[in-house]
């Protein structure tokens, strides 16, 4: 029986940073004795993200379509073929897919449908992320047409996913998420409230210096912080780059910043769980941000997170007075406050970071492979070569 070949499943990016390993290692473990995990990325760079390209897994097979080049690098229909050649060969027991609008996405999934293989579709955005327009979300309906089941970010992220035809009960949460001890052992001192003292921490962002981000704001905010906190305000280090930038370090020179903000440029992995062992709270003030994966990396290291309502992270990660504040993104004296609270008063600073430890199971690669398991549970009960919808699937939207 040891040759028994086993069926796979496969899961596809655009490209692998370290948390889509994480969550493929923690697969592997929980359901490799009975599949072949293999993740299939199209290229090793990003064209959005500047990761080091990550190596092999432990616990699943890797493989990369594209070596040294990025998706926007390579024409839609070659990666498709790559693609739907791959998937031929290993034959999925069933596929899991990110990126549902790109056509070359959308094409293996069609394709996978045709060929009666089970389809998952992984997201994390929501419909409160822009605004949104009932004609192009009926369109989107098409494009999730060929998809069964599906792994969300959050709650706002399953609802999306419901209005846009999948059914509820085979929407399950733990998409965004990493390996906690992984961030940890890059750290390499423990987790708050242990490890460096109340007194020495500071502020950390740790974000792509674009306006989503809202980091002019957050400057803003900070200068109102330390009119309040006066001699013991505490520096605000400012981890990422993007076009951006020159605006930033202008605003922190006009608001008489200059030596209290720390622009540490962009950071890889180690680097940002290093910063992350010295950082009083995580700041994250976007005006756009469907999950924020930054969330749980500060989860990781015991931080209490000050962040903005839009953050589908704030539904599953962070609980308002409890393991941290939720603001509005325009809110900068709110976010002031915020930050006042926690850089005057060691015993609350350390309440929450001790409350977030609840959190911390959701936030780990393991409810990724849960998420999994109970996806590939739900799809069992269908039959092997379920029909593509011939319509809209309006009338699926009453189900869950």
């Amino acid at each position: 029986m040891s040759g028994v070949r086993k069926p796979a499943l496969v899961f596809s990016w655009e490209m692998f940073g370290p948390y889509h390993m994480d969550r493929l290692e923690a697969v592997g473990r929980r359901l490799g004795d009975r599949f072949d995990v293999v993740g299939l990325e199209i290229g090793s760079k990003s064209h959005t993200y500047a990761w080091d390209s990550t190596g092999q897994g432990r616990h699943f097979r890797k493989i990369t379509l594209f070596p040294g080049r990025s998706k926007d690098q390579v024409a839609w229909p070659v990666i498709y073929a790559a693609l739907a050649r791959a998937c031929l060969g290993l034959r999925p027991h069933a596929a899991f897919l990110c990126n549902y609008e790109d056509p070359d996405v959308f094409a293996l999934a069609v394709t996978l449908r045709a060929m009666g293989r089970r389809l998952v579709a992984m997201q994390a955005s929501k419909f409160d992320d822009k605004p949104r327009f009932l004609t192009r979300e009926l369109g989107k309906a098409l494009f999730y047409a060929p998809y069964q089941a599906g792994l969300a970010g959050s709650e706002r992220t399953r609802d999306y996913l419901r209005l846009l035809g999948i059914p509820g009960e085979r929407i399950f949460l733990g998409y965004d998420t990493l390996s906690l001890d992984r961030i940890r052992a890059l750290a390499g001192t423990p987790p708050a409230p242990d490890g460096t003292p109340w007194t020495g921490r500071h502020f950390t962002i740790i974000a792509r210096f674009v306006p989503k981000k809202n980091l002019l704001r957050a400057v803003e905010a900070y200068a109102l912080y330390r009119d309040l906190a006066g001699a013991g305000a505490r520096p605000l280090h400012l981890c990422g780059s993007g076009p951006l930038e020159a605006e930033l370090r202008a605003a922190v020179e006009r608001h008489g910043l200059a030596g209290h903000v720390i622009f540490r440029g962009f950071l890889q992995e180690k680097g940002i769980a290093e910063t992350l062992g010295t950082t009083l709270a995580l700041l994250l003030p976007s005006t756009e941000e469907q999950f924020g994966l930054v969330v749980n990396e500060a989860l990781a290291m015991g931080l209490p997170v000050v962040l903005s309502d839009v953050c589908g992270a704030r539904d599953l990660l962070v609980r308002q007075g409890v393991n941290g504040h939720v603001v509005e993104p325009d809110n900068p004296e709110g976010l002031a406050r915020a930050m006042l609270a926690l850089s005057g008063d060691e015993a609350e600073w350390q309440r929450m970071s001790l409350a977030g430890r609840a959190f911390q199971p959701v936030a780990d690669a393991g409810h990724f492979a849960e998420a999994v398991e109970k996806a590939l549970a739900s799809l069992n009960a269908l039959p092997e070569s379920a029909p593509l919808p011939t319509s809209l699937p309006a009338a699926r939207r009453s189900e869950g």
